[in-house]
Order: structure tokens, then C-alpha cells, then sequence
């Protein structure tokens, strides 16, 4: 099977534009960057700025390094993960940066190359991995996980109400034989539900194959520290913009922003304060940004996304 081109439509790709206020000479990091859109995007606003695109795919590396190749010295492409904004901003010897995109979709490249694991929909080996040189594997979490522990991931990270009885399937399904492939999980997961919940809507594994993946690459573990740690980072009045895709996601970039945000905590009958807790960040927007309807027309896939902006004070 050929190579498949890494091609990802850039989601909210504007609204992240205006989100950053991009200034021509600040230092700005794309800690996904996948196939290199939003990241090429974010470098022509630049001038002496500067832009690192990090991504832990060596296929987005290969993708971005070629999108991002024209700008010369403005780009440079590193193969990491975005929790270790830190250590790539210390080996670049970068103190302080302007702003910081993540987008914490699965790129549609990911999920259409049927080899990589990710997709319900054709034959693959279970895999799902998105960095190939971590050990954990789809078919790992499928057929070494005991039954408890795998209605807890299916539950929480699926948010899937027939987590128990697909737990269950699939533990005895795997004492005949190892589950291997992506449509014999696929399948097996559909059996196991109610047929009222087979019919319309999202594929019925939809929602076991998001926690699985989650669960493959530790998705949900590195947001928080992510996030604060590039704030840490951040100048003065820079920015920080997220996207996410399903609702775990979402909270927790909400809730981690609304920690910052924060000032005092001490009681309200303290007639002084004693936390001493100041504000870190303001939002810039309220709500979640969401994708336009000409958007949702054009890109399907960005139906579930959402885009939260926050400033360093």
C-alpha cells in the first residue's frame, strides 16, 4: 500500500490566527503540528519572529518540515511532544515565548491511513499509536487489560453507557483468540450492544475506539501540565490557544484556564488577603470559539471542535 499524504484541513484556522494577535517579531510554538497548516499559517504573519512546530508523528515531522521548508530559518520543526514544551524551548535556548496553538484533534490523515489503528471503519492491526516508539499499543490495552480496568477507560474516556457489557465481550472473546484487528474489535463491540443502540447516529464503536486511543497515548495526562507549563513560558500579554474535540478535553483546558484566572482565595470574611494568589491569565473569549457554518460545510470533521483563548497578565 502507498504512502498516504498527509493532508489535515486546518480547523478554526482564522479564528486561531486572531486568537495568537500575532506580533511579526515574537517567538510563537505550534505544539501539534501535524500536517504543518496552522503552523504555515502563524509564520507568514512573521517577519524576525520566530516559529517551532512540534509534533511526536514521524509522518506530520516528514509533512510539516516539507509544508514549513520555504520559510527558511523562520520555521524550525521538532519531533516531541507538546508536554515537553520546556525541554524543546531549553534546547532551542528560548527563556520566553509570545504564544502557543495546540490542536488536540486526531489529524484526518491518522485516522484515513487504515495502517495506523485509528479507524473503525477498514481493516487494520490494532495499533493507534501516535508517536510509533512509545510501547503501548491498541492491541496491548485490548488483550492485556482486565476487565475492570477496561470498563473504566470505555466508561470515562468514551463516555460509552455499555462499557460493562463490552468489557465483557471482549475479555471473553480474547480467551479464545487474541483480538488483533481494528474491524474484529469493530465488530465485537457492536454485538455487545442493545440493537436500539446499533441504529442512526455515530457508529456504535465510535466511542470505545476514542477511549482506547486515549488510553494508547496518554492524551488526556498531558493537557493540563501542558498548558501550564507553556504559560510559564509565556511574555507578558502572549497568548495561549486551544482546540479541542470531544467534552474531557474540552474541561479540562476550561478548568485549568478558570484556575488561572483566579485571584484571592481566602474566605470572604478574611478582612485581608493571606493566599496572596494573583490572576495569571485573562480569557479573551467567555465562551468557546466555534467552527462558522461555511466551515462545518466544507470540513465535516470540524462539527465538535472548540477553540478557548487565554492571555498572560
Amino acid at each position: 500500500m502507498g504512502e498516504a499524504v498527509f493532508s489535515h484541513r486546518s480547523v478554526l484556522l482564522d479564528e486561531c490566527i486572531n486568537g495568537l494577535a500575532i506580533k511579526p517579531d515574537g517567538i510563537y510554538i505550534d505544539g501539534t503540528a501535524g500536517g504543518g497548516g496552522h503552523s504555515f499559517e502563524i509564520a507568514k504573519h512573521l517577519d524576525s519572529g520566530r516559529l517551532i512546530a512540534i509534533d511526536q508523528d514521524e509522518a506530520a515531522i516528514a509533512a510539516a518540515s516539507a509544508r514549513l521548508a520555504p520559510l527558511g530559518e523562520r520555521a524550525v520543526v521538532v519531533r516531541s511532544n507538546f508536554s515537553e514544551i520546556s525541554s524543546v524551548c531549553d534546547s532551542l535556548g528560548i527563556e520566553e515565548i509570545d504564544g502557543l496553538l495546540l490542536d488536540l484533534g486526531v489529524s484526518s490523515y491518522q485516522l484515513d491511513t487504515a495502517e495506523r489503528g485509528f479507524s473503525y471503519m477498514s481493516d487494520a492491526p490494532l495499533d493507534m499509536r501516535m508517536d510509533k516508539r512509545r510501547s503501548l499499543s491498541a492491541y496491548d490495552v485490548v488483550n492485556t487489560y482486565d476487565e475492570a480496568t477496561l470498563k473504566k477507560i470505555l466508561f470515562e474516556y468514551g463516555e460509552e453507557r455499555f462499557s460493562a457489557s463490552i468489557a465483557s465481550a471482549i475479555v471473553r472473546e480474547r480467551e479464545k483468540k487474541p483480538i488483533e484487528t481494528t474491524l474484529e474489535l469493530s465488530e465485537l463491540i457492536k454485538r455487545s450492544m442493545p440493537s436500539f443502540a446499533r441504529d442512526g447516529g455515530h457508529h456504535p464503536a465510535k466511542r470505545s475506539f476514542q477511549a482506547i486511543r486515549i488510553e494508547v497515548n496518554g492524551e488526556l495526562d498531558v493537557i493540563e501540565p501542558a498548558i501550564r507549563a507553556a504559560i510559564s513560558r509565556l511574555r507578558r500579554g502572549g497568548r495561549v490557544a486551544i482546540i479541542t474535540f470531544h467534552s474531557l478535553e474540552d474541561r479540562i483546558v476550561k478548568q485549568t484556564f478558570a484556575s488561572m484566572t483566579q485571584g484571592c482565595t481566602c474566605p470572604k470574611d478574611f478582612p485581608i488577603c493571606v493566599c496572596g494568589n494573583k490572576p495569571i491569565v485573562k480569557l479573551v473569549n467567555k465562551k468557546p470559539i466555534l467552527p462558522s457554518k461555511q466551515e462545518l460545510e466544507e470540513n465535516p470533521r470540524s462539527r465538535s471542535a472548540k477553540l478557548r483563548v487565554a492571555e498572560k497578565l
